[in-house]
């Protein structure tokens, strides 16, 4: 899990912390005038650890970062991990002296969520697209690359209107090891050609040139739902640099994309 810390300034010495916990990292960030400052951090996302071990650990981080982070005027937390939204939102509150804002149901975000039932999207989805919302042309093609790969859609009109999930690429990697008994594990990495004359450089085009392109043949099925090209293709993730650097589209890198995406969320919810 990655953990990063964000900074809001609004005129003044304020300051956001911004936390997005996510399946196996929690990311950290701070936001000055509206910008994700760095460094980014990111812990192991663990649900062994109780709130203490949190805190004593995030701010340990914090203050060797010299973040101030006991200066912040607010903290805003997005979590996909149930068991632990309600722990990492007290070891802020213990670090901070501040309550989190939890994005969750009810929580503004200047996103009108046009599918089936809004209230189980999960919260990465919405602060990545509340992100790209704010700062890209529109429509816009997310793709998300964390333990699952999630590319979804913020059509014209700003409307979020869904997307496909499909199993990340670290899971297909220990899924491949796992279930087949005589393929190793291997490293993520693409090799110099496709067609492979060895065992573990088979297995790595598979996953690299494999995911690309997925990522590619669902953004053409996208565009043509569409019905025009989309404005803008953003990626964001920790496979995300990885892997599309393949693909055929033009895909830009913003690894910020749900700490702008939170630091908006705070913005409009803030009074």
């Amino acid at each position: 899990m990655t953990v990063r810390c964000y900074t809001v300034k609004d005129g003044g010495n304020s300051m956001i912390l911004c936390v997005d916990c996510g399946n196996t990292l929690i990311k950290i960030g701070s936001l000055e005038d509206g910008k994700v400052m760095a460094p980014i951090i990111r812990i192991e996302t663990s649900l062994n650890k109780t709130m203490y071990e949190y805190a004593s650990d995030i701010d340990r981080i914090l203050r060797l970062l010299k973040i101030p982070v006991h200066d912040a005027e607010g903290v805003v937390l997005s979590s996909v991990v149930p068991p632990l939204t309600d722990i990492l939102s007290d070891a802020l509150h213990l670090i901070t002296g501040k309550r989190a804002l939890v994005v969750g149901v009810g929580t503004k975000t200047g996103l009108k969520l046009q599918i089936d039932d809004p209230g189980t999207v999960a919260a990465d989805l919405v602060t990545a697209a509340v992100g790209a919302k704010k700062s890209c042309p529109l429509p816009a093609i997310i793709v998300s690359m964390g333990t699952a790969t999630t590319i979804t859609v913020v059509n014209e009109a700003g409307a979020y209107i869904g997307g496909v999930i499909m199993p990340g690429v670290s899971i297909s990697m220990q899924a491949l090891a796992r279930e087949t008994s005589l393929l190793p594990s291997i490293e993520i990495s693409a090799p110099k050609k496709v067609i492979c004359t060895s065992t573990a450089d088979s297995m790595k085009a598979g996953i690299v040139y494999g995911a690309a392109g997925a990522i590619d043949a669902v953004i053409d099925r996208f565009e043509q739902e569409l019905g025009r090209p989309a404005a803008s293709i953003i990626a964001t993730g920790g496979q995300a640099r990885t892997i599309t650097r393949y693909c055929r589209h033009k895909i830009l890198l913003d690894e910020n994309l749900q700490m702008e995406g939170l630091g908006e969320i705070w913005r409009l919810n803030r009074g």
